[in-house]
């Protein structure tokens, strides 16, 4: 399958100075959050905004933003030059393939769709139309990781032994969310799992995953509060994710990585870290434009987030079997 190239449609040629017209499509706490990181941007702006809830348009519209009850709403109006989807994973296969055969191009929040194989059909849709999509991986674009990269593929760190990649939230969504995100390695783990086949350039030839044996929410059916997998990588080098539901110190993301000839540890949010998330997610909208105008991406391709996906179904598989093994 080949990777789908840029079609413009028109839409960019008032010229390179002018500034990306990016329409949101949802404005829940993960849409709020890109709306308020991308008034930091220079260079791409958010003159739309898709959302089902009325309540949530009047505040927005007297904000001074340009609101929709739905994509189609918007698309039969003025088509923007890409849209953000920042809808619950459930949504995010059906509205980015609704954008893809309007012919706008699409950044999408993680991860894409809700398997792997919803990701695949989508990817064969923007292929056919020839119209960019991009999976909303923000680690990619963190000063701190992307040099980080540079290093371990220069050899700094020699052979790669281990990287280790953490991710714990201060406290959990609610349970009805928790129901319909595919669980923590598909709600949370993709980030982990993509920034480390990213970092190493090395593929996931072998899963195994574990998870904690209590969950704090009793409403809480078909997740768990913390998980653990082990991955083999292609290249001989070893890489864990952890990942947990709850974590008094606040939400907090790290990465580790042991070399023979070097180690490095990043914190990428926690207290030392207050603006890098909102940082990058500017950064990754910014490189959103590039691959649209230009046709380069430093961010995730449609293809990686499938494999991404693949991974972290793999891991979810393990503890379903688990759970579903006697114990004693």
């Amino acid at each position: 399958m080949s990777e789908p190239t840029n079609r413009t449609n028109g839409r960019v040629a008032r010229g390179r100075d002018d500034r990306f017209r990016l329409a949101l499509v949802g404005a829940g706490r993960m849409g709020r959050t890109h709306l308020a990181a991308l008034g930091l941007s220079t260079r791409v702006t958010v003159t739309d905004v898709v959302e089902p809830v009325a309540a949530t348009r009047a505040v927005l519209s007297d904000a001074g933003l340009r609101v929709h009850a739905d994509l189609r709403q918007l698309l039969d109006r003025e088509a923007p030059d890409g849209v953000l989807v920042a809808a619950p994973t459930r949504d995010h296969a059906r509205l980015t393939r609704q954008a893809v055969e309007a012919g706008v191009p699409v950044l999408c929040e993680k991860p894409g769709g809700g398997s792997a194989a919803e990701l695949r059909e989508t990817a064969t849709i923007a292929a056919r139309h020839r119209v960019p999509v991009q999976v909303a991986y923000w680690r990619r674009h963190l000063p701190a990781l992307v040099a980080l990269r540079d290093r371990i593929r220069a050899g700094k760190l020699g052979s790669l032994y281990l990287v280790a990649a953490s991710q714990w939230d201060g406290e959990p969504p609610a349970a009805a969310f928790r129901a319909t995100s595919g669980g923590v390695f598909v709600d949370m783990g993709v980030h982990e799992v993509d920034q480390i086949r990213w970092l190493t350039g090395e593929d996931v030839v072998g899963v195994h995953a574990l998870a904690a044996g209590h969950v704090e929410d009793p409403e809480v059916r078909d997740d768990v509060d913390a998980a653990f997998a082990s991955l083999r990588l292609s290249g001989g080098t070893l890489g864990t994710v952890d990942l947990g539901r709850y974590f008094p110190a606040g939400d907090t993301v790290w990465v580790e990585v042991f070399g023979a000839r070097g180690h490095e540890r990043h914190e990428l949010i926690g207290r030392t870290q207050p603006r890098a998330f909102e940082e990058a997610l500017v950064r990754q909208a910014e490189s959103f434009a590039e691959l649209v105008r230009t046709g380069r991406s430093s961010g995730a391709s449609l293809l990686e987030a499938i494999r991404v996906l693949e991974v972290a179904e793999e891991a979810t598989a393990w503890l379903t079997q688990a759970a579903a093994t006697p114990s004693g």
